[in-house]
């Protein structure tokens, strides 16, 4: 799988991070938070998304921190560009597409 780096809070040598894949996911790295399928990420994170898209499925913590449910990601060779640290995991969701109901010609 082929990922690209869209970006992150402390720029691309910190975590963490967001990465667009070639199967149209997102590839998002986090903190652990004792379950497989979620991790935390700053608010900040979401910044990151390409014009037009979005994450779907966060769950604001109250503290500028979102938590984020999805599949464990598992890519071997993926994992091993991204260099995550111990103390966090990715998760990979589908590109969401987004839609503004006030528009003249909403994407629905």
């Amino acid at each position: 799988m082929k990922i690209r780096l869209l970006g992150g809070p402390s720029g691309s040598q910190g975590s963490p991070r967001l990465y667009a894949t070639d199967r149209d996911t997102f590839a998002v790295q986090g903190w652990k938070t004792g379950r497989v399928d979620r991790i935390e990420i700053p608010h900040k994170l979401i910044a990151y998304a390409e014009p037009g898209t979005c994450l779907a499925g966060l769950s604001d913590t109250g503290h500028g921190t979102f938590l984020l449910t999805g599949i464990p990601f598992t890519d071997a060779e993926a994992l091993a560009a991204m260099a995550i640290p111990s103390h966090e995991a990715v998760l990979e969701l589908p590109v969401g597409r987004e839609v503004i109901p006030d528009e003249a010609d909403p994407r629905r």
